[in-house]
């Protein structure tokens, strides 16, 4: 089921993130961030027929969400998300930033894995 495949790699990412981080390499930790949460709206998207094939309809995504649930917290996690993924490709985050930014993206996933 592509739905699982999107869950476990999720998970997957996030548990990759931790271990680059732990490396010191703050990239590559922010980038599997970044992965982790996009996977994990992927897995809602495609269980609720939505459009998940583009960095757009992602936020399309969070965007139905936030109304469906009134959860705004969605909103603000994902962003985190997206400011990790900046980071992958302009570097200007510290360690510290970046495993809080994983802390964020744990409870998104936490947050997502509930809806049905």
């Amino acid at each position: 089921m592509v739905t699982q495949t999107y869950r476990t790699a999720s998970r997957q990412l996030l548990a990759q993130g931790q271990e680059e981080l732990e490396r010191g390499d703050t990239r590559q930790a922010s980038e599997k961030g970044w992965g982790a949460a996009a996977q994990m709206v992927k897995d809602v998207a495609e269980r609720r027929g939505w459009e998940h094939r583009s960095h757009a309809s992602l936020y399309t995504a969070i965007n139905r969400l936030v109304d469906e649930t009134g959860d705004d917290e969605l909103r603000r996690l994902f962003a985190v998300a997206s400011s990790l993924h900046v980071n992958f490709y302009e570097n200007w985050d510290n360690a510290q930033n970046v495993a809080a930014g994983l802390n964020d993206v744990q409870r998104f996933l936490d947050k997502l894995t509930l809806l049905p």
